[in-house]
């Protein structure tokens, strides 16, 4: 390397190239080809075959088909008997050939434009009314431009649920995205269908859904991001007695998170909150239909399921038809426009809830309807047996004559 840029430097100063190849002790053919050439010399020494050279070209024809073949599997497919781990690493060095190439757009943000929504599942179990311990949903919702953050537990992933987490979240903003980005999820829709009840949802609010198509992390990442961020920041060290107390520590902890500054836009996100709600849209006057709703015609087992348990309801309404509707925290049955039964709704299955007023209504109706009907004395429906007995020729002991 030293005698190829000392060669340059002298024939770049003039100096005769025979000369340089007697004072160098070289050849002046090697002092022509150091001249000539445009790098310094490498040397490059001969490939030589290795074992899984042999096998290269059936591993090829198995990736062009199937470039996410694990190497494994392709070893047993090739008939490789050598290091697994030496396949392993020829293996990683053919597979980029093979797989196609998905570059990920930098997406900007526009205020008011978007909200990331997605389902968040909080690695602890909540202890529910009966005693059992479950693993529960957190419906969480980014503003794309602001980076704001809103989250609730919510009982299901059912539609009813899904568009009741979202009203209560965006009453809580006071404003609503001009689009909400979802992943296929079954509660919200797939592919070109929507969920029951989503599309009068969205109409209400003004708002479009955007369902995303598959492996298109980018368009939805900065919500997804932030359930990494939950886990490693939030949820450490905490328990919970119910729902509702894990709603109000996650609520007071957001208060916190987005305040802090976020490294990519330089802001928090309640600096730039205001900016983002301002070209947001207005809520809508009338707010949307949401919630578990049921009509039935009461039987006389005073109950009506709804969201999967039994709930009690006046039984003076048995036999005519109710309204039951439940959201996030209540249950209420109207008859007529008047309140027939109100509980509190629980997030367990198969419970039945009981108004002990409810029990005493029935306790009375039964005694009333066990009694016996006193009939009017002076009723000229009312007839003396024995005019029967003389009509039909029976005596006293009704012995036929």
């Amino acid at each position: 390397m030293e005698d190829w840029a000392l060669i340059r430097r002298l024939a770049a100063e003039g100096v005769p190239k025979a000369r340089i190849a007697a004072r160098l002790g070289i050849s002046r053919t090697t002092v022509v080809k150091a001249v000539a050439s445009a790098g310094p010399p490498r040397y490059e020494r001969k490939s030589a075959g290795t074992s899984f050279s042999v096998f290269e070209p059936r591993v090829r024809a198995l990736l062009v088909e199937f470039p996410d073949m694990p190497a494994t599997v392709i070893a047993e497919r090739v008939g490789w008997a050598g290091s697994i781990t030496w396949f392993r690493e020829n293996v990683r060095r053919l597979r980029p050939e093979f797989r196609p190439v998905d570059p990920a757009d930098r997406l900007t943000w526009e205020a008011g434009d978007a909200a990331q929504c997605d389902l968040w599942f909080p690695p602890r179990r909540i202890v529910l009314e009966n005693g059992t311990s479950v693993l529960l949903p957190v419906l969480v919702i980014t503003l794309a431009h602001s980076r704001f953050m809103l989250g609730r537990m919510i009982p299901t992933k059912a539609t009813e649920d899904l568009l009741l987490g979202m009203w209560r979240l965006f009453r809580e903003l006071g404003r609503v995205p001009r689009r909400l980005l979802w992943d296929n999820e079954r509660g919200i829709g797939r592919g070109p269908h929507r969920s029951e009840g989503v599309p009068s949802f969205m109409g209400t609010l003004a708002t479009r859904l955007v369902l995303l198509p598959p492996r298109d992390p980018e368009s939805k990442g900065i919500v997804e991001r932030r359930n990494g961020w939950f886990e490693a920041s939030f949820m450490p060290g905490r328990g919970f007695a119910s729902p509702a107390d894990f709603n109000d520590q996650f609520t007071d902890w957001l208060a916190g998170a987005n305040r802090r500054v976020v490294r990519t836009v330089g802001a928090s996100p309640v600096d730039r909150l205001e900016a983002d709600k301002a070209a947001m849209l207005a809520l809508p006057p009338v707010p949307p239909v949401t919630g578990w709703r049921k009509q039935i015609r009461l039987g006389r087992d005073y109950y009506v399921r709804i969201a999967g348990n039994d709930y009690s309801v006046d039984p003076t309404a048995i036999g005519r038809v109710v309204d039951a509707h439940a959201d996030l925290d209540r249950v209420r049955v109207k008859l007529d426009g008047r309140s027939a039964g109100e509980h509190p709704r629980v997030w367990a299955r198969g419970l039945t809830v009981t108004d002990p007023a409810h029990v005493e209504t029935a306790a009375r109706l039964r005694r009333q309807f066990q009694r016996p009907r006193p009939q009017p004395a002076d009723d000229p429906l009312v007839r003396d047996l024995a005019d029967y007995d003389r009509a039909f020729g029976t005596d006293a002991e009704g012995v036929w004559r």
